[in-house]
């Protein structure tokens, strides 16, 4: 018997208008949706809050935040902790905006499954386009994957690995039923020329992998000589997300930011979101102008824009300045977490790693 093919046949699958660029295995892309049919939303100006700005934390806080990162390290003594003395404390606070678009993405390839008796429904009518079909969307900007049949697309053809048998050669014993003994190495004997146990000095054992027939199950059709092929759709729901933070000279790596959470000044959410106007930090209203055209650009030609979220958060940032043993150093507390960052700890063994 020849080599059985990797790969099924162009010629196994059935011709599905509307699906003609559908391969196997997929490598089709993704769809373009429809046009949208829901008209845009009005421009909306960003509240003003009260208070644009969050407080310094106590000199206590401050104090607790470094003791609870010390603790953290090995290799970190607790005395700057306890014997420093807070010499001031600024405040960095700084904007986050965020943009969130929940999207809808299809995409289609011949699929093919063991034969057991299932619905065979190719050319009974019309398959429907992949947009048509209906789905089960779970809430905006929870993330997830469906797979469906597309309809009237399934067909049963025979097993292009085993040629419809249902069975394969054994690779492990190529088709002989049987290997060369692991225990005498095919001798037939052992030391003194004793006659091997495990094999009985035939030399050969009998194949597990097939117990001794040489062939075994077809992987493919699980034995069932047929397969059912259809056209599968895979609709996925993803939350595409951006974030800008203005610019604040602090020191403290923007990166430090990602981690923690602010206080929320606001938030919208829409079917279509309009750049924010009128916000008191023009580099955030720049931004937003910035990523909502991005995003158009971006999901809007191989996925359908479900719901979009744009928020903005004030993050607090506090530099502790500290002196200990006459030398001056200084800490980041930073998010409604209060994380610390700390460049130069003045106490430390010598296995630390910074």
């Amino acid at each position: 018997m020849s080599a059985a093919p990797t790969a099924p046949p162009t010629s196994m699958f059935d011709t599905i208008p509307g699906y003609e660029g559908t391969l196997a295995g997929g490598g089709g892309g993704y769809l373009p949706p429809p046009m949208p049919t829901v008209p845009m939303p009005v421009p909306e100006q960003a509240p003003t809050p009260q208070d644009w700005h969050i407080p310094s934390i106590s000199e206590d806080k401050a104090r607790e935040s470094l003791q609870k990162y010390v603790s953290s390290k090995c290799c970190y003594r607790s005395a700057p902790v306890k014997d420093g003395v807070i010499t001031s404390m600024e405040t960095f606070n700084t904007y986050r905006y965020r943009l969130e678009s929940f999207t809808e993405s299809r995409s289609t390839e011949w699929s093919q499954e063991p034969f057991t008796g299932q619905v065979v429904d190719a050319g009974n009518q019309p398959a429907p386009s992949p947009w048509q079909i209906p789905t089960n969307p779970p809430a905006f900007f929870n993330d997830q994957t469906q797979n469906i049949k597309v309809p009237y697309t399934s067909s049963v053809k025979n097993c292009h690995k085993c040629f419809g048998i249902g069975r394969g050669t054994c690779i492990t014993c190529s088709g002989a039923g049987n290997k060369v003994c692991w225990s005498c190495n095919g001798s037939g004997s052992r030391q003194a020329h004793d006659r091997c146990m495990t094999c009985r000095g035939r030399g050969r054992t009998k194949c597990n992998a097939c117990n001794g027939h040489g062939t075994r199950e077809c992987e493919t059709c699980h034995g069932k000589r047929q397969l059912l092929v259809f056209i599968n759709l895979t609709v996925k729901w993803t939350t595409e997300k951006d974030d800008f933070v203005a610019e604040q000279s602090s020191g403290l790596r923007v990166q430090n930011l990602e981690s923690v959470s602010g206080k929320q000044l606001f938030q919208n959410a829409q079917y279509m979101l309009y750049p924010i106007m009128g916000f008191p930090d023009a580099s955030v209203a720049q931004a937003s102008e910035r990523l909502v055209g991005e995003h158009q650009t971006k999901y809007a030609q191989n996925s359908r824009i479900l719901q979009q979220r744009q928020t903005i958060e004030l993050i607090p940032i506090t530099k502790v300045n500290y002196k200990w043993k006459g030398k001056s150093y200084f800490y980041f507390v930073y998010g409604n977490e209060f994380q610390v960052s700390v460049d130069d700890y003045p106490a430390t063994c010598c296995c630390s790693v910074m």
